[in-house]
């Protein structure tokens, strides 16, 4: 079992490796988030690729090459300061085969591998999730394990969550509204992610101390033909232009 308090050198060796420093706070809750997706990635069939999508500096494809023993790694980031801190880690780490580095939004069905692969991807900021998703299912990947954060105007889902929400008379109470509107988001990416043959848990991964984020879409493509029908009728109900009470619940 990989701990939070394992990767703290490792994640200031090799991400900011100046002496005299130390981890802050959120640093170290960054380590209890990838500790915790190591942990589910220890239960994968670790000789398929790995693909760290959205992924920041990729703490977890580098470390999972590092510890777990993942031997080909592909990290899919749009910025280039983050893809080359991620080619600086690299260059320190003893165990990674194989890396390839993608400059490119998660989006762009031509950067992922062809191969089936297992896909993480931790902090998937608004949008960047439901394109995960969309991509993740083209490819009909082996494995996805991806934590949303960012829920906001900019998701597609939002302007209907909304709708719904005033038909069914959700009060305009903040913290009432927004747990529906999620509800409603993850929902409607739960279903999508079933209908297209994936098995699909939505758990959280770590406290919500750690971050307010912490919900982690498990899904295994079964390609269950009973299962995805079953999704895809759930889905079009729950995106009719003018559900019910009953409908959202049958």
């Amino acid at each position: 079992m990989v701990t939070a308090e394992q990767l703290e050198p490792l994640l200031h060796a090799l991400w900011i490796e100046r002496e005299g420093t130390s981890l802050r706070d959120e640093d170290r809750k960054k380590c209890v988030e990838v500790a915790a997706l190591l942990n589910e990635l220890s239960r994968i069939n670790r000789s398929h690729p790995l693909v760290d999508v959205a992924a920041g500096k990729a703490y977890v494809g580098l470390l999972a090459a590092e510890l777990l023993g993942f031997e080909d790694v592909t990290v899919i980031e749009r910025d280039p300061r983050r893809i080359a801190d991620v080619e600086q880690a690299a260059k320190r780490l003893r165990r990674v085969k194989k890396l390839t580095l993608r400059e490119a939004d998660v989006g762009d069905v031509s950067a992922w591998p062809t191969e089936r692969a297992t896909v993480v991807g931790l902090h998937a900021c608004g949008p960047a999730s439901d394109a995960i998703i969309d991509v993740a299912c083209a490819r009909e990947v082996r494995w996805l394990l991806l934590v949303p954060c960012c829920y906001s105007a900019k998701l597609a889902q939002w302007n209907a969550a909304h709708a719904l929400a005033d038909r069914l008379g959700v009060p305009e109470v903040a913290a009432v509204r927004s747990r529906f509107i999620e509800a409603m988001v993850d929902a409607e990416r739960t279903l999508r992610l079933e209908a297209r043959g994936f098995q699909t848990e939505v758990v959280p991964f770590v406290a919500p101390t750690v971050t307010p984020h912490n919900r982690l879409f498990r899904a295994r493509r079964t390609a269950n033909p009973t299962s995805m029908q079953r999704a895809g009728d759930a889905l079009a109900r729950l995106l009719s232009p003018h559900p019910t009470a009953t409908s959202m619940t049958t």
